[in-house]
């Protein structure tokens, strides 16, 4: 008995022996060796280059690789671009495979619909154009916010990053600033506190870039008083905004002739800087950045261009409607072409901003002339009525107003990316 135990145990150990020599490899000194995978890097580089102000369209495409016989294959094969008027601050963006000088795929936006593309076939073969049309589709949003330093700031902080970028929230600040353009000067009007209600419609391409379309339709409170515009079309070539009353919020005259100002020295007696004495200031000084352009406040003919050596430095004149004439002093250099006896439009440039003659820093003199009389351009009634919705289309333009009016209501469900969105 004893003995038969002896064998089964020896039997055991074999056993046991057995199955570990079988498993040898799945030891940890036995496993294969592995390596982490290889990470292969991309075989090409992508960058983006601007078009410079006073550059050609070979400067940019240099800097891409792009000369010799390769630059003249890409203008025989860019039929989609008018090489000629392209504008500066237009973006190309480049791809050129690692290792290589010259870039194989360039693809420019000349317009908002549409996207042209140029790959480089080989070095013998020549450049082939993609031209692409953008298929947008259009949302209508709403943004609320409250004043607290500026119309920019506030709807910067009103609407998130995924509903409109940085650059196209700056765009939608100037698109309400242009709106209002003749009856609120956010440097002045404005108070902390106010409020704004916008609605708006947004584009959307496929590839999920978001841009501003245009203003539908505003409430911006401008020292707590309400401000209403609504975007209606007289026809197909006549689009305003009017208040909601009917009456146009286009005036004869802008509020101001810059678009970024700030009102360094008002109309009245002041103590003058460099004369060391008071006298009579009989236009309104606009702090501005040297070379800031300088629009015409309204149609007239220009009537006076010349360096005037008693104060104003480089001045010009217009005569308007009604006896009226505007002036604008220290200028630094005048619009290429501007003469006298040119016919002028609103918001037109006339010059850029400068600090000839008695200036102690950059900034625009502006005079309002008054059958002869100088008078405050900041008066209200200074800037002239504007032409209200006709009778003829008033009916349509109520019905269209109250549908606006409607969208500006304070209720409205969030869309998921952080704006109102209007359904």
């Amino acid at each position: 008995m004893a003995w038969r135990r002896s064998h089964y145990a020896a039997a055991a150990v074999l056993a046991a022996a057995a199955l570990t020599w079988a498993t040898r490899a799945a030891w940890s000194g036995r496993r294969p060796l592995t390596a982490p995978p290889i990470q292969v890097p991309s075989a090409y580089e992508e960058f983006s280059d601007t078009l410079g102000a006073r550059e050609t369209l070979s400067d940019v495409l240099r800097r891409g690789g792009i000369v010799g016989p390769e630059y003249a294959g890409f203008l025989q094969a860019a039929q989609g671009l008018d090489v000629r008027r392209l504008r500066p601050g237009l973006v190309f963006h480049f791809r050129r495979p690692r290792g290589d000088s010259i870039a194989d795929r360039v693809m420019v936006r000349p317009g908002t619909d549409r996207r042209v593309r140029l790959l480089r076939r080989g070095a013998d073969s020549g450049w082939a154009e993609q031209d692409e049309t953008i298929a947008w589709t259009v949302d209508t949003l709403r943004a609320v916010g409250v004043i607290a330093t500026s119309l920019y700031d506030a709807l910067d902080g009103a609407v998130a990053d995924t509903a409109l970028p940085a650059a196209e929230r700056v765009m939608l600040a100037w698109d309400i600033a242009d709106v209002y353009d003749w009856v609120v000067d956010f440097t002045r009007d404005v108070r902390p506190g106010d409020r704004f209600d916008v609605v708006y419609e947004r584009l959307v391409s496929p590839d999920g870039e978001r841009r501003v379309r245009g203003v539908l339709a505003a409430r911006v409170d401008a020292g707590r008083n309400p401000n209403l515009a609504f975007r209606f079309a007289l026809d197909s070539t006549h689009v305003g905004f009017y208040d909601d009353q009917g009456r146009s919020l286009k005036r004869a005259f802008l509020r101001a002739p810059l678009q970024f100002r700030r009102i360094s020295s008002g109309f009245g007696n002041r103590y003058h800087p460099i004369l060391h004495r008071f006298r009579h200031h009989d236009g309104i000084d606009f702090e501005a950045a040297y070379g800031t352009p300088v629009r015409a406040t309204a149609d007239g003919i220009v009537t006076h261009i010349a360096y005037e050596a008693d104060g104003y430095g480089n001045y010009l004149e217009l005569r308007h409607v009604n006896g009226i004439h505007t002036r604008y002093g220290h200028l630094s250099r005048y619009a290429a072409g501007l003469h006298v006896g040119q016919r002028v439009a609103q918001s037109q440039t006339l010059a850029y901003v400068g600090s000839t003659g008695l200036s102690t820093g950059p900034h625009l003199h502006y005079e309002f002339i008054v059958n002869g009389r100088p008078t405050n351009p900041q008066r209200k009634d200074a800037a002239g009525a504007g032409q209200p919705v006709p009778a003829t289309r008033r009916a349509a333009y109520d019905h269209e107003r109250a549908l606006l009016a409607a969208l500006l209501e304070p209720v409205r469900a969030l869309a998921s990316d952080g704006a109102a969105k209007v359904d």
